[in-house]
């Protein structure tokens, strides 16, 4: 049996697909820019904190949407997940604006804290591209009443969404003595 679009499936699929592909290659273009224009005239050490605070929230939220949808609080669990999405929205619009702002911070810690760094941030930063299109399309469908379809995109967002969210956090604490 042949499954068919719907009219706004046709919209939004395309919409989410061009979004989950232009914002990584937009990040990575401002990361690499040749000079920094201080938008908001904030510190080099402002924006991580308030990164981090936004990660950090997000995991919460996260969790207590799992939480929610466990017991069945089904509006709790949407008002939630739709809040985390907000923070993660302000999250990268910030993010842009910090990447734009100041030049990148270097992590300088030796040894082991160093190996432990660099996976965390790798997986942290491989997993941010692809949380990307998982957490739009896992919106979408519950937004759309598509439930079936939210759970099964859910059961891997969910996780990798709080993985990236609490690495966020981790990050910003590693690179802390370097702000």
């Amino acid at each position: 049996m042949k499954k068919t679009l719907t009219k706004l499936d046709k919209i939004a699929i395309p919409v989410i697909i061009a979004l989950s592909i232009l914002v990584p290659i937009v990040v990575l273009i401002l990361m690499n820019l040749p000079e920094r224009y201080n938008l908001l005239g904030a510190k080099s050490g402002t924006f991580p904190l308030f990164h981090a605070v936004l990660n950090g929230s997000t995991a919460v939220l996260l969790l207590m949407g799992y939480f929610f949808m466990k017991i069945k609080e089904y509006k709790l669990h949407r008002n939630v997940m739709i809040t985390a999405f907000a923070l993660s929205a302000v999250f990268l619009v910030s993010y842009v604006i910090s990447k734009i702002s100041n030049a990148p911070v270097h992590y300088e810690g030796e040894g082991l804290l160093r190996y432990m760094y660099f996976f965390i941030l790798i997986s942290h930063i491989a997993l941010s591209a692809i949380i990307i299109p998982l957490v739009l399309f896992t919106m979408y469908r519950g937004l759309t009443g598509e439930y079936v379809k939210h759970a099964k995109i859910a059961r891997w967002t969910f996780p990798i969404w709080l993985y990236v969210a609490i690495t966020g956090v981790l990050v910003y604490i590693f690179m802390y003595p370097y702000y």
